[in-house]
């Protein structure tokens, strides 16, 4: 993929940030959604390519705009398949509480994973401890094996973790097996991410989480060398029949970085909204509006912290 594309996607996860912090702190995670969809969408408009949404807002009849199978960009150029989310963390921002982003990944079409609207469970880590993980072991033969490849005791290691009531039992895992936890309220793409960026803090992700989420995350831990596990977990038997007819069979089926996101020619583009362990969130002077973002492309390996002043 042209790498002056990967750039232009930038454009548009600033867009979306800046319109949602607007909304921050309001209480009102549908307008603050609404406003970074809207302005995702229109800049997207402007941009020469062939998209299509394949991860999005949902189906067409539940979502006006960046819907699964929507076509995006100018129509010329090159087709590729788009994953969004406008606004990761609607919640986080609504109530102004941490890690809030937007998000973008892209690959050529097919190769993104098109993943039913449904929970994962899920496992990542850092490049350090890639070949470690694995979701059919135990929470304390993940720790043990993770920490032997840090050189770290399993009482170093710190564990992010989304803060439900579903995962009451892998957090008395973890205390009880001596690892530290990092309760988050949302946010599990820069969750999944955060223990690939060096300096996080974060050792490892684990628990149950949003599908789409997983193949996002999925494009930038390939790219900064982590590891990363998910298996699907449908709550019903409609659900089990949704996988079944798009082909999955096998439920305990793992599904790794290539099974969600295949090959080497993908993107991933992300701007802050509100502080996270990936990026610093939009900031607001009297002459401009600040916004940080990250662009990655998986085939150069290439990571690019960028800064933005916009003139207000």
């Amino acid at each position: 993929m042209d790498r002056n594309l990967a750039l232009e996607f930038v454009r548009v996860t600033e867009a979306a940030a800046v319109a949602a912090v607007k909304w921050m702190g309001r209480g009102e995670r549908k307008l603050a959604d609404g406003a970074a969809v809207e302005a995702m969408r229109s800049r997207f408009g402007s941009i020469d390519f062939k998209g299509e949404v394949v991860i999005g807002e949902g189906k067409k009849d539940e979502a006006p705009e960046l819907y699964v199978g929507e076509k995006l960009g100018t129509g010329n150029g090159v087709e590729i398949d788009v994953a969004v989310d406008p606004l990761e963390c609607t919640d986080s921002v609504a109530n102004g509480v941490p890690n809030a982003i937007t998000v973008i990944a892209t690959g050529p079409k097919g190769s993104l994973f098109k993943a039913p609207d449904m929970y994962m469970q899920k496992i990542a880590c850092g490049p350090k401890a890639k070949g470690a993980i694995s979701l059919d072991a135990t929470v304390k033969e993940n720790l043990v094996k993770v920490a032997a490849k840090l050189q770290k005791d399993v009482e170093e290691l710190v564990v992010m973790v989304l803060d439900r009531p579903r995962h009451a039992d892998l957090i008395k895992q973890l205390r009880e097996a001596g690892a530290r936890v990092r309760l988050i309220t949302d946010g599990d793409v820069a969750g999944a991410i955060a223990p690939s960026i060096f300096d996080s803090g974060i050792d490892l992700l684990m628990g149950i989480g949003a599908s789409a989420e997983a193949v996002l995350a999925s494009v930038a831990i390939k790219c900064l060398g982590g590891d990363f596990q998910a298996r699907l977990a449908p709550k019903d038997e409609a659900q089990k029949e949704e996988l079944r007819e798009i082909g999955i069979n096998d439920l305990n089926e793992i599904l790794t970085l290539d099974d969600l996101a295949e090959g080497e020619d993908l993107t991933f583009t992300a701007t802050g909204v509100i502080d996270g362990p990936l990026l610093k969130g939009v900031r607001v002077t009297a002459n401009h509006c600040i916004t940080h973002s990250v662009v990655m492309r998986v085939r150069t390996g290439t990571v690019r912290f960028l800064e933005t002043h916009h003139k207000l």
